[in-house]
């Protein structure tokens, strides 16, 4: 798959808010995933010098490539920030139509803007008019089950420059509710020639070789997925090249990538905000493994990172491990 005049290849890590920081992000690509999102980054925030915007924009050589996910309702402020930052290490600006957040969308951003095709194809073309970095754009299948215009959407970004485009099978109303309909990734993926790459429900290898069975999408997006399942990306490719099944990793292996997300967490962030965020991390990697309910509300008591790399071996040692 090609976007713009780069090769990538057809997983994609999608972006999640508060989760895809550059630590886990390189995880993920350590694990095989061809196409890295950003946390999404907002335009005013970048636009106004807002301090905690900075290190949402930093990005490593060894991720690349990665899209920089931006996310406003003004085109001329979204066009004027892209050239801002143009220049930084990244390969592509995405630019959010899709999140369901309140906060959010109450201010006409991200799923919001699936109900004004018409300003998502301005704020497109202005920023494709001033970088010269292929410009994507994810976004859902609508805005509710009565305004269901992915389709339409989907061809106003194409027609105002969008280079690819990521389709979530769900409506906002939905949040992430329900069954995604890939359904509605066909027909995008049938009224566009631009790159479309399919997201919704990807947890598992067959979940990924389905979606491109039924939707014959460029390229899988693999979003909640990832938490605590960094292998995802690995297991995935090995299946599709070989119709094996890897099995998923055994407790030591899953402890081992604890301990690197959180020691790469504490050099990203610092300690205090390291733990902190360690506790969602390991209560994803934990699940499905014995008393891992125990397990997290203790962890969640831990101060510091040495107490909680004590609370694991302590964990380890005292459980089989077999799954349950």
């Amino acid at each position: 798959m090609k976007i713009g005049n780069i090769e990538v290849g057809r997983l994609a890590l999608g972006p999640m808010a508060g989760i895809t920081d550059m630590p886990f992000r390189l995880l993920c690509k350590e694990q095989g995933a061809d196409l890295i999102y950003s946390e999404m980054v907002s335009a005013k925030g970048i636009h106004y010098n807002n301090k905690n915007t900075g290190d949402l924009l930093r990005c490593d050589e060894a991720e690349r490539p990665v899209a920089l996910q931006l996310f406003g309702s003004e085109p001329e402020i979204m066009a004027e920030t892209a050239a801002r930052i143009e220049e930084r290490n990244f390969d592509f600006f995405d630019i959010n139509m899709g999140c369901p957040v309140p906060k959010v969308v109450n201010n006409g951003e991200g799923s919001a803007l699936m109900k004004d095709p018409a300003l998502a194809g301005r704020i497109v073309e202005a920023i494709v008019g001033v970088v010269k970095k292929p410009v994507t754009v994810k976004f859902r299948k609508g805005f509710d089950a009565d305004h269901v215009n992915a389709v339409e959407f989907a061809k106003v970004l194409e027609s105002a420059g969008a280079a690819a485009i990521a389709v979530h099978g769900r409506t906002r109303e939905q949040y992430y509710s329900g069954r995604a309909d890939w359904d509605i990734i066909k027909q995008v993926k049938a009224a566009v020639s631009i790159p479309v790459i399919g997201n919704g429900d990807i947890f598992s290898p067959k979940d990924a070789e389905a979606m491109f069975d039924e939707t014959g999408c460029d390229a899988v997006m693999v979003a909640r997925g990832a938490q605590g399942n960094p292998w995802i990306f690995a297991r995935i490719k090995h299946y599709l090249d070989t119709g094996e099944e890897l099995p998923k990793p055994a407790f030591d292996e899953v402890l081992a990538m604890i301990h690197r997300h959180a020691d790469m967490l504490r050099e990203y962030k610092g300690e205090d905000t390291a733990v902190r965020e360690m506790r969602k991390h390991v209560a994803w990697y934990t699940e499905g493994f014995p008393y891992s309910a125990k397990l997290r509300g203790r962890i969640n008591l831990c101060p510091t990172l040495a107490d909680v790399y004590a609370e694991l071996e302590r964990y380890r040692e005292k459980t089989s491990f077999e799954k349950v």
